[in-house]
């Protein structure tokens, strides 16, 4: 069984900052590839950034420069750091797994973990 539980959101201001957090825990196959996600109201889920097996990351064109994935392997929480918000950002934040080894990028379904979001909001 695999836990993900993220935190962090909240509402902040253009140009603001915040940092989510995804606590995980269960069968090490979570951590292989992990990515954060976002749903917006009315919109698809996209992927924001995610994360290889060899340690590479894929960042969204939109948020490059903007968000940083991190990792506590220690701790067991995967972080994403996202500095100069925009409205734009505004949406529900997920984190996931795809519970497996993997190179490249993935279509969102075939990520079978989640967390239950955090509602990141940015105003103008």
């Amino acid at each position: 069984q695999v836990q993900l539980v993220e935190s962090g959101g909240g509402s902040v201001q253009t140009g603001g900052s915040l940092r989510l957090s995804c606590a995980a825990s269960g069968s090490p196959s979570y951590s292989y590839c992990m990515g954060w996600f976002r749903q917006a109201a009315g919109k698809e889920r996209e992927a924001v950034v995610t994360t290889e097996s060899d340690g590479r990351t894929n960042y969204r064109d939109s948020v490059k420069g903007r968000f940083t994935i991190s990792k506590d392997n220690v701790k067991n929480i995967l972080y994403l750091q996202m500095n100069s918000l925009m409205p734009e950002d505004t949406a529900m934040y997920f984190c996931a797994s795809l519970g497996r080894y993997c190179s490249g990028t993935y279509p969102v379904a075939e990520y079978i973990y989640w967390g239950q979001g955090t509602q990141v909001t940015v105003s103008s």
